[in-house]
């Protein structure tokens, strides 16, 4: 048990902290001290769904939140259209937050997060009108105690159309072989982008698609497609093992998620290298920068090895970030930079120019390739987002004044 501390004991309203929206709180019945419920899809196996915090991921649900923060002590807070907003309930007891985190967790789970202080992990919530929806949590320790960031996905997977994302990616996904990454920071959307992707490869060819996912995210139907998702904690032990097994499960697609260590960017690297069509992400904010990204991962003697393998191997490197727009809905639209293989690409990569990739994207707009300025005019154009948004974001900002005054540039 946690002891209760002086500041533990938090109004039901507090001021908001930094970055929060000063507006009122949003109403929601306060969630019952008590455990369980039947109603979780998954038998016994443990989940925040079946412990008492169930009320306050429901309201996430209700209010089509996309996050949700809870921590002992603390008003739980929900976040829209990227705002965070206090719910209209009490301080959550200490004690008992510590027990439901407890309740939550399964015995690998648990194990995991008591030698690591953090986890991540999956669960899927049932609403009384008969929808299930998703949720990707973090559990993690904050001076002593624990917290939960739980990200609401839609269990409905959308389109490249629906999501507002440009038709490269669908025909980036239609390729047989190579390295595709998605880059961004969290919460940009990558998860949501690669799941289009598999789904357009789902509804469009007879092949085997292998994901290695912790958690698993977006629950897939098949279609032409045959699909087999693996959690790690679940249907393999570890993450180095699942990586090990993935190519000798026969499959012609693959996701293997963040590409967070050397070993997962090796395996990714090597199953593109067999022939297969590999799908991860990294957290970088270019596409170009992804080859630093990736650099780091690996000793400087051994880099220009991987430089080789980079030049040959990458299909196409996208670079996302969500856009605040001037719609009710959608509240938030993608902005990307697509970096694409091609004979000038190769040759950058080969010649150590990666930092100057940003010429060929340019020069290359015919070919399917997209600038994060060209993103940007066109979401301008639109009407999707405002010329001063469209500023705020840019990497370039003088380059993108000329462009929506409608001078080109190379």
């Amino acid at each position: 048990m946690t002891k209760k501390r002086p500041e533990d004991e938090e109004a039901a309203t507090p001021a908001p902290s930094a970055g929060s929206d000063p507006a009122p709180p949003l109403t929601v019945s306060t969630p019952a001290v008590t455990g369980g419920t039947s109603m979780f899809v998954g038998g016994d196996r443990n989940s925040p769904a079946k412990t008492g915090l169930r009320k306050l991921f429901e309201a996430a649900v209700t209010n089509e939140a996309s996050d949700i923060l809870l921590r002992g002590g603390a008003v739980p807070k929900v976040r829209l259209r990227g705002l965070l907003k206090r719910l209209d309930v009490p301080p959550l007891d200490v004690d008992q937050f510590e027990t439901w985190v407890e309740q939550s967790l399964s015995p690998a789970h648990k194990k995991t997060y008591l030698e690591t202080g953090s986890l991540d992990m999956g669960f899927d919530l049932p609403m009384k009108d008969g929808s299930i929806h998703r949720f990707r949590v973090n559990v993690f320790r904050t001076r002593g105690r624990s917290a939960m960031a739980a990200r609401r996905v839609n269990n409905k997977i959308l389109n490249v159309d629906q999501l507002h994302l440009p038709k490269q990616l669908e025909q980036i996904a239609e390729a047989r072989q190579g390295l595709v990454i998605l880059a961004g920071i969290t919460g940009s959307g990558k998860s949501t982008t690669i799941a289009a992707m598999l789904q357009h490869i789902n509804q469009t060819r007879p092949c085997h698609i292998v994901t290695l996912e912790d958690p698993i995210e977006y629950l897939f139907v098949e279609a032409k497609a045959t699909i087999n998702q693996r959690e790690v904690g679940i249907d393999v032990a570890d993450y180095e093992q699942g990586l090990r097994s993935m190519v000798r499960e026969n499959p012609d697609v693959v996701l293997i998620g963040e590409m967070r260590d050397r070993e997962t960017f090796e395996a990714g690297l090597q199953a593109a290298e067999t022939g297969h069509l590999v799908f991860g992400t990294i957290h970088a904010s270019s596409s170009s920068q992804v080859f630093g990204r990736i650099y780091d991962l690996f000793p400087k003697e051994d880099r220009d090895v991987v430089r080789n393998l980079l030049a040959y191997q990458m299909h196409a490197f996208i670079y996302q970030k969500l856009v605040e727009t001037v719609r009710e809905e959608p509240g938030r639209v993608p902005a990307l930079e697509i970096l694409l293989q091609s004979p000038p690409t190769r040759k950058y990569i080969l010649d150590g120019k990666e930092h100057e990739l940003g010429q060929v994207i340019r020069g290359a707009r015919d070919a399917g390739m997209l600038s994060f300025n060209d993103s940007l005019v066109e979401l301008v154009e639109t009407q999707f987002i405002s010329p001063r948004m469209a500023m705020a974001v840019a990497n370039n900002p003088e380059e993108l004044r000329l462009r929506l005054k409608g001078i080109e540039t190379i």
